[in-house]
């Protein structure tokens, strides 16, 4: 019908876009779009007259040499920056694309997309903790004018170190959820490369994540949270075989970054760790981290807490004595008390009833405290130095 149509109206084949077969020619077509060249990765070091008509492009390919050339036909002026990455042709090396900065994608791997649903009321019986925190990541990001009037710069990192169980790690996720810059977690042991000079590199990059402007690194402050970091910050020694030479590099690279010969713009870095007295004393230098945070065993009133937090969402009896419950576990860690929670619905479950009653939890603290006494890592931490 279509066709019967065209007929009538006098459409000839060639008018709807396409030739006759006839007039294809294939073979010229095929050689023509072989003939594209790939291009080549060149970095823009200096533009010569720009925002005028005649602007010149100074280019360094690598490993053969700098050329000054133009643009290409698909690329603006506006495009292109000093010092950025891009595409040049084989032929007349002109600019045709705009590259994006190199990063290393493991580097890109570690910042956090998603924001993570904890926050600062999920951390139980950690108030003072919470506040000094809180004076290093978010006040200089919401009130930088009260460091400029008083003219002092703002601390720039944080160690938080105590037993395991306590609530570091806990409380930086709750920093993440908080703050709109890029966060960045990095655990210890990421950063200990087969390669010399790689774990070195990748600090690098960690650094310098947000001068390379893309994507979620737009807002310039970025917070850096290296978890476990005694895997690489351990006091230097020798070994004598030269074993450890690499990690101590690393460490020395953040050493540098944190406070060496470059400024280092608004970056908090957030450490933890269970082990402070491994640490070498050049990393724990104020300048470097200039505070130090103890998260201690809770105290009753903080376990109470920790057990309101952690049966907020659990289906529970009513008139609970959760003092008592904390009375009954000394010593024990925020993570101990969780376990105490899970257990005593396991013990509900296990008589299948659909709440926990406090029998259930009475019987999961003598299991889990006093139970698993011996697997109790909190007196071995708590000897500090």
């Amino acid at each position: 019908m279509a066709k019967k149509v065209n007929d009538l109206c006098g459409i000839k084949e060639s008018d709807t876009g396409l030739a006759t077969p006839s007039q294809w020619d294939l073979v010229s077509d095929k050689q023509m779009m072989q003939e594209e060249q790939p291009l080549q990765v060149a970095r823009c070091t200096k533009i010569i007259n720009p925002n005028s008509e005649d602007a010149k492009y100074v280019i360094n390919v690598k490993q053969i040499a700098k050329f000054v050339v133009g643009l290409g036909d698909k690329v603006s002026p506006t495009d292109i920056e000093e010092g950025m990455r891009v595409g040049v042709d084989r032929t007349k090396y002109q600019i045709q694309i705009p590259l994006p900065p190199k990063i290393d994608p493991s580097v890109t791997m570690m910042t956090v997309e998603e924001k993570p649903d904890v926050t600062y009321n999920d951390v139980g019986g950690c108030k003072e903790q919470i506040e000094k925190m809180r004076e290093v990541v978010e006040l200089p990001m919401l009130h930088p004018e009260k460091f400029v009037k008083l003219g002092i710069d703002p601390p720039k990192g944080v160690l938080c170190y105590g037993p395991p169980g306590t609530g570091k790690t806990l409380l930086a996720r709750a920093v993440a959820n908080r703050t709109d810059a890029c966060f960045i977690r990095v655990i210890g042991s990421e950063l200990v490369q087969k390669y010399v000079g790689e774990g070195a590199r990748m600090v690098r990059e960690l650094f310098q994540v947000d001068v390379s402007c893309y994507g979620p690194f737009k807002k310039g402050v970025h917070c850096c949270f290296f978890d476990e970091v005694d895997a690489i910050g351990g006091a230097r020694f020798d070994d004598g075989v030269g074993g450890d030479n690499e990690v101590q590099r690393t460490m020395l690279e953040i050493v540098n970054q944190l406070d060496g010969f470059d400024a280092r713009g608004n970056i908090k870095v957030l450490m933890a760790t269970n082990r402070p007295d491994t640490l070498d004393p050049a990393l724990l230098r104020p300048g470097r981290l200039d505070r130090k945070v103890e998260f201690g065993l809770p105290d009753l009133e903080s376990r109470t807490q920790i057990f309101k937090i952690h049966t907020r969402t659990m289906n529970c009896e009513r008139d609970i004595r959760f003092e008592l419950l904390a009375r009954l576990c000394p010593n024990s860690t925020g993570a101990d008390i969780r376990s105490v929670c899970t257990e005593a619905g396991m013990y509900a479950i296990r008589a299948r009833r659909k709440t926990v009653t406090e029998k259930d939890f009475l019987d999961a603290v003598n299991k889990v405290i006093k139970g698993y006494q011996k697997f109790s890592a909190t007196p071995k931490y708590m000897v500090y130095n």
